[in-house]
């Protein structure tokens, strides 16, 4: 019989970083407030959470990979909303925010939760923050405690 490894949800040891977009502020101020719920729900102290908050998505993931290099943190939940517009802009921002998030993970090996929105219009990521489909900053942190708590099971 195989040995399975999972993550579950228990109280982890260690900060938590969350970076969070200013733009979009309206939406991602929505998912800030569903990360730190969830978190402190699952017995997370807010003293054990930091929050940076940068300009845009854009900016996410390099402040995130600065941050981690500190050594003080045991995860990210990265946090923003890029909202289709007119031009090709948000397909540019999206891609470099996700493709900046996976690097982090895979180059400095932490947990990393992805909690940047891509919606085609405002009020699809006003209900992705907590008005009708959820709130996706509280789904970034139970999978970031769910991972955290994988990696230390693991030995990473």
């Amino acid at each position: 019989m195989p040995v399975v490894y999972e993550g579950t949800l228990v109280p982890i040891q260690g900060r938590i970083l969350i970076v969070a977009s200013r733009f979009n502020q309206l939406v991602v101020n929505h998912l800030v407030e569903g990360a730190l719920e969830t978190l402190t729900r699952h017995g997370v102290s807010e003293a054990n959470v930091d929050i940076i908050r940068v300009p845009g998505a854009f900016e996410v993931p390099q402040t995130a990979q600065k941050a981690l290099k500190t050594g003080r943190y045991v995860g990210l939940i990265a946090l923003g909303a890029v909202i289709r517009g007119d031009t090709d802009h948000y397909d540019h921002i999206a891609h470099s925010a996700t493709q900046g998030l996976s690097r982090i993970a895979l180059d400095l090996g932490f947990p990393v939760a992805h909690g940047v929105l891509t919606c085609n219009t405002i009020e699809q990521a006003l209900d992705r923050s907590g008005l009708k489909a959820g709130n996706k900053g509280a789904d970034a942190a139970l999978a970031l405690l769910e991972m955290v708590n994988l990696f230390t099971r693991i030995g990473g």
